[in-house]
């Protein structure tokens, strides 16, 4: 999928037509379009642009009359939530789920943070060794390895979700939501660094991640 890199590539392939055919119709491209507005707009911050476009891309899909291209765009939009470690249900998703695929179920249960081995196996290639990790440490360094910005962060969600973060995860996840200017997650990551640390009695460092987040959300303290 491309826009958490699995995601997308999943709606691309079926909102791509074949080699040597006619002009895309309208809904194609609306719906390309949109999905990564609202994708984009969720990660920096932008609620307003974001349900406008993800209220534009579904319309778009719907129009087909296709629930596996609805659902699609769910688990993108709830894919961005786990990234961003808003944790909740995948509602719009489960509405629809009866008409879910097999690899389509796995990836919402995945983001749930409660996939099986079998689901594992059906996940897009970049999230199956972390799915599948037998330890911690082994899955925390599969999502280590994923180069894709969104995958790893949304792998790096999931890890958070099922109690399986390390501090490295939390030190990538950091860097990756800077590296790209993304806030919103940006901030969720750094607020557990700064619980973690204001508990672990280190307050120089908790005043230092808050002034991070403060920056972020464009509230500087002197």
């Amino acid at each position: 999928m491309s826009i958490n890199r699995s995601l997308l590539a999943l709606a691309a392939a079926l909102l791509a037509g074949c080699g040597n055919t006619p002009p895309a119709p309208d809904w194609q491209l609306t719906a390309q379009s949109s999905v990564e507005r609202f994708t984009n707009a969720y990660l920096t911050g932008n609620s307003r642009v974001e349900d406008a476009d993800f209220k534009r891309a579904r319309e778009a899909l719907a129009s087909t009359g296709q629930a596996t291209m609805v659902l699609r765009a769910e688990l993108t939009r709830c894919a961005t939530r786990v990234a961003s470690l808003v944790f909740e249900d995948c509602t719009g998703f489960n509405q629809l789920a009866q008409d879910a695929s097999l690899a389509d179920r796995a990836y919402a249960a995945y983001l749930a943070g409660h996939a099986t081995a079998a689901d594992a196996a059906l996940l897009p290639e970049q999230h199956r060794p972390a799915a599948a990790a037998a330890t911690d440490a082994a899955a925390a360094a599969a999502v280590q390895a994923i180069v894709d910005p969104l995958a790893k962060l949304v792998a790096s969600g999931v890890l958070m979700r099922a109690g399986r973060a390390t501090p490295q995860t939390l030190n990538d996840a950091v860097e990756v939501a800077s590296n790209q200017g993304w806030r919103r997650p940006l901030m969720a990551w750094l607020g557990v660094q700064a619980m973690r640390a204001q508990q672990a009695g280190d307050t120089m460092e908790a005043q230092r991640l808050q002034r991070r987040i403060d920056l972020a959300a464009g509230q500087p303290k002197g």
